[in-house]
């Protein structure tokens, strides 16, 4: 039975992702996006990482959510159906690229025996062990203020950066 969720939550999630991208409508977009997120709070669930998923639904879906709703309305993008993307050399070269990156991440990740990712992370009983040591907060914390701070930090400054372009865009028409 967990195993046909996951399958439900992932084509749900590919399938929010493909209509975040094809969408035409911003808030049509934004839909699909709350829908991925969800059914990635989802995935969490089945892998019984039930803080992941609450903050996935919390920081996420709600806030982050509600401030792209609010740059969108801002900006008054809902109204203007003009095509954005035009289908051209560049597009296409684009999607070859993203493909080929895609097709060498499967095929590393998915070779025989056992996987890079499977090798990288610890198994249960130490993750049990960890997490008595350490606590759940603790567990999480640690590496992701450690190992992985520079890509915390630059999701952040992302994100700085996206709002403070959506704000300068939306001043030079007001």
């Amino acid at each position: 039975m967990v195993e046909i969720l996951f399958y439900i939550f992932a084509a749900v999630a590919l399938g929010g992702a493909i209509g975040v991208v094809f969408q035409r409508n911003p808030v049509g977009s934004l839909l699909f996006m709350v829908a991925t997120l969800a059914s990635l709070a989802g995935i969490f669930v089945l892998f019984e990482a039930h803080f992941l998923a609450a903050i996935q639904i919390i920081v996420y879906a709600g806030a982050i959510m509600v401030l792209f709703l609010f740059v969108i309305m801002l900006l008054n993008l809902g109204h203007d159906y003009r095509k954005d993307l035009k289908m051209g050399l560049g597009m296409i070269l684009a999607f070859a690229v993203t493909g080929g990156i895609a097709g060498i991440l499967v095929r590393q990740l998915g070779g025989a025996g056992t996987s890079a990712v499977e090798q990288a992370l610890p198994g249960p009983e130490a993750m049990d062990q960890l997490i008595q040591e350490q606590g759940i907060i603790g567990s999480i914390a640690r590496p992701l203020f450690t190992d992985y701070v520079v890509a915390f930090e630059l999701t952040g400054l992302l994100l700085l950066v996206a709002l403070v372009g959506a704000i300068a865009i939306a001043k030079r028409r007001v």
